[in-house]
């Protein structure tokens, strides 16, 4: 977790306030979560702390890019990162983070780590299904939308015969 000491915010002697933190967000920082799927990752995490007497407010804010493949044509391509978080750290005698929005630690607490949030907030932002944006447009020319093109099939023109079996059937309801 050494990789991470920077996501470490010790709040302990701050006073009540607002503080701002900002974060440079790489590749590396998805492989120490073992998650390989983003490459050339650059996205700008802020972080606006507040410390309130009772209580920590938590506003993060992602913006940036990853380099995903595309799940129809395999094309790598530049999606768009552009996403925020809240988190409420609450204090009591244990530590419970049950909820998404509320975090609560033991008395006595002196740091919280972010690091985890910012991972799960950038990852679950990305659409589970990723499409690349020049196949809406018409514009990417793909070895493999080629074939799939010629493997959609083909739209018949209605026809007014029937099968013979389907009348017989109309006959008993008559």
């Amino acid at each position: 977790m050494e990789q991470y000491s920077q996501f470490l915010i010790p709040f302990i002697g701050l006073k009540d306030g607002i503080y701002r933190f900002d974060f440079k967000i790489d590749n590396k920082f998805f492989e120490g979560f073992d998650f390989l799927d983003f490459q050339n990752a650059q996205i700008q995490v802020d972080l606006v702390f507040e410390k309130k007497s009772t209580l920590l407010e938590l506003n993060f804010t992602a913006k940036g890019q990853v380099k995903v493949p595309c799940d129809i044509t395999t094309e790598l391509f530049k999606l768009p990162i552009d996403t925020a978080f809240r988190l409420v750290v609450k204090f009591g005698p244990v530590e419970n983070d049950d909820d998404d929005e509320i975090l609560i630690l033991p008395h006595g607490s002196h740091e919280i780590h972010t690091a985890q949030y910012i991972y799960e907030m950038i990852v679950l932002s990305v659409p589970q299904k990723k499409v690349h944006p020049g196949i809406a447009e018409g514009t990417l020319k793909s070895e493999i939308l080629e074939k799939l093109k010629d493997l959609q099939p083909q739209e018949k023109p209605p026809s007014d015969e029937t099968d013979p079996r389907w009348d017989k059937l109309k006959d008993l309801l008559e």
